[in-house]
């Protein structure tokens, strides 16, 4: 089995999706009031898309510094 790859999982819709559905029904197994559970879900969206932002940028800044990098090789 191979190594996970933790950026392409914390910046996809489907993952985050999957972990909103799991924890809802968790949720529910334990009889949580449904304001609650709306509040954690609503935790949970506003991370991921935080999540997938900073990943994003990150993966946008290594690929200009590597872009700087191969032009001043040229040089």
């Amino acid at each position: 089995m191979g190594k996970i790859n933790w950026k392409q999982k914390l910046t996809s819709r489907k993952f985050w999706a999957a972990v909103t559905g799991f924890v809802t029904a968790i949720l529910m197994v334990f009889k949580v009031d449904e304001m609650t559970i709306e509040q954690v879900i609503a935790i949970i969206s506003a991370s991921s898309v935080l999540i997938a932002y900073i990943i994003g940028e990150g993966l946008v800044d290594a690929a200009r510094v590597q872009t700087q990098d191969n032009s001043t090789d040229q040089d």
